[in-house]
């Protein structure tokens, strides 16, 4: 895995690259659709390759542990082949997950013991695990197995997790060098940066997993209840420290504006929910703001969901997403998240193209007056 820096934005951290994998090229800054369960919710790989533009797409493990199961992805030739995505694919470590589930889960040293939010069936992820369960699942990234503490955590909880969590990452890339990566090609594995809205804890954090030489870096535990500030200021004192020459990817991060902020900060790489999520309960993201299609001001606007969208974007008239949307119809939940994932993978797109040309700065803070607003 290689990765390539391209241009650096003089005025700001912003950076323009090209990350090298055996599945094909990531042009960064890059956004990753959510594929869950090694699916993009409701919308066919097809589409989200093509009408979409997207390069990468992140599955989780925890889901893909639980269902299908490795045995099965093993017989399949792994998730690449199972689910037909031929580009490149990232997986977390289930960490997330598994914290979420705070009634259910036990930490310790071994690892996190749960119950599956399924059948109620127990379980262990161990950081040995997690790795074992990624490479079987095959993805070009992985994650390290790590504890996510909420943001808002006190000192002496976060001091603590981030110990934990540190001593569970020399485990994994202990486990990782102990094992090959699988289906021919190559798997990376990314050290996650914890330490939540702390900055010692955090910069602590981020000179300990240089002593790995990984191919990449994650920032994890942001935006998770921290005001906004806090969490900008968190990514600023990370990527002070983290290496130039490696991509940083900012973990479940999140609105048009959140991702701006961010690649003026120097991240890479992004993953969220919102598109999808949002989309599916009416939400569209565009240049000019925030549109509810449930609204009724909507009911009798003929105008293309989007004139600067894609082809379909400017096929369809609000007026019918909207009459869509009315209806329960599971297409409006289709043409509103391919929509949204459309529209976040045209934002990075265009954040690289103003890199390169050299106006980054200006044209970010035009796009984020607007973002922002509600239509």
């Amino acid at each position: 895995m290689q990765f390539t820096l391209r241009h650096t934005d003089t005025r700001t951290e912003a950076r323009a690259g090209e990350l090298a994998t055996d599945h094909g090229v990531i042009r960064t800054p890059i956004f990753m659709p959510v594929g869950t369960a090694a699916a993009v919710k409701g919308i066919f790989h097809r589409d989200v390759r093509d009408e979409a533009g997207a390069e990468i797409i992140l599955a989780n493990t925890y889901h893909l542990y639980l269902r299908p199961g490795t045995k099965i992805l093993e017989e399949a030739g792994g998730v690449h082949r199972f689910s037909t995505w031929e580009g490149p694919m990232l997986t977390d470590s289930g960490g997330f997950q598994v914290f979420s589930l705070a009634d259910c889960r036990k930490l310790r040293e071994e690892g996190c013991h749960f119950r599956s939010h399924i059948d109620g069936s127990k379980h262990l992820f161990t950081p040995e695990s997690v790795i074992d369960t990624e490479r079987a699942i095959g993805a070009d990234i992985m994650m390290a197995f790590d504890e996510c503490p909420p943001g808002d955590a006190p000192r002496e909880y976060a001091a603590k997790s981030l110990a934990l969590t540190e001593r569970w990452l020399d485990r994994c890339f202990e486990r990782y060098a102990q094992t090959q990566p699988r289906y021919g090609h190559y798997q990376a594995l990314f050290p996650i940066v914890q330490g939540c809205g702390y900055p010692d804890l955090r910069a602590r954090a981020a000179e300990n997993v240089r002593q790995y030489d990984a191919d990449g870096y994650a920032i994890g535990g942001l935006a998770v209840g921290e005001p906004t500030e806090v969490m900008y200021r968190m990514i600023e004192v990370v990527n002070a420290i983290l290496p130039a020459d490696r991509p940083r990817y900012l973990m479940g991060v999140g609105t048009p504006t959140n991702i701006l902020e961010a690649i003026e900060r120097g991240v890479d790489m992004f993953d969220c929910v919102m598109p999808t999520r949002n989309g599916r309960n009416g939400q569209l993201f565009t240049w000019e703001g925030t549109i509810n299609i449930r609204n009724k001001k909507w009911e009798d606007d003929f105008s293309p969901i989007d004139p600067e969208g894609t082809i379909f974007d400017r096929r369809y008239s609000k007026a019918y997403l909207h009459h869509l949307v009315t209806c329960g119809e599971m297409m409006a939940a289709q043409i509103a998240s391919l929509h949204n994932i459309a529209f976040y993978l045209r934002l990075v797109r265009a954040a690289r193209e103003h890199i390169l040309a050299g106006d980054f700065k200006e044209w970010k803070e035009a796009a984020v007056a607007k973002l922002g607003r509600r239509l």
